[in-house]
């Protein structure tokens, strides 16, 4: 396998440890690959987590413990492709936790950081060939927080 060129950095303040062992058992394909602590020259409290290593779906991140100076915002999300509508409940509901809803299935979790949660009929439904019908879903969509396939479905379908 070769290793890939390019690493996510994602930068907590303390957290970066626990966030990673958390994301690695909501997504699949996922471990934790390596931790290495600050020592005695700091900047961290010696024995506390500096950097973890780990992948999502295969895909390599790091989380940096760097401390409070930088915060997440919505301008970098991570999105889950869902098949259904029970995929969307289950990483809905587990990575919302502790964090907030969002608009139009996107969310953050308890450390603050954002996921869109989208089933793959959002991209048939919007890209209809009816534009209306697709207007109906847009409609619909722009209306939810968690993204609720059925109901926009029904949206599309009462024109």
């Amino acid at each position: 396998m070769s290793q890939s060129m390019i690493t996510t950095c994602l930068w907590f303040d303390t957290e970066g440890e626990e966030a990673a062992e958390f994301y690695c058992s909501v997504i699949p394909d996922s471990r934790v690959l390596d931790v290495s602590r600050y020592g005695e020259a700091g900047p961290g409290t010696p024995g506390t987590a500096m950097t973890v290593s780990f992948e999502l779906d295969g895909k390599p991140y790091v989380a940096l413990n760097g401390g409070p100076e930088f915060r997440f915002n919505e301008a970098v999300s991570l999105q889950i492709s869902c098949r259904d509508q029970e995929e969307v409940d289950h990483y809905w509901n587990t990575l919302v936790e502790g964090g907030e809803e969002s608009m139009c299935g996107w969310l953050k979790d308890r450390y603050g950081f954002s996921w869109q949660v989208i089933p793959s009929a959002l991209n048939e439904l919007l890209g209809d060939p009816d534009p209306d019908r697709a207007q109906r879903a847009m409609r619909a969509m722009l209306s939810m927080r968690k993204i609720d396939i059925e109901a926009m479905r029904r949206a599309a379908d009462a024109g």
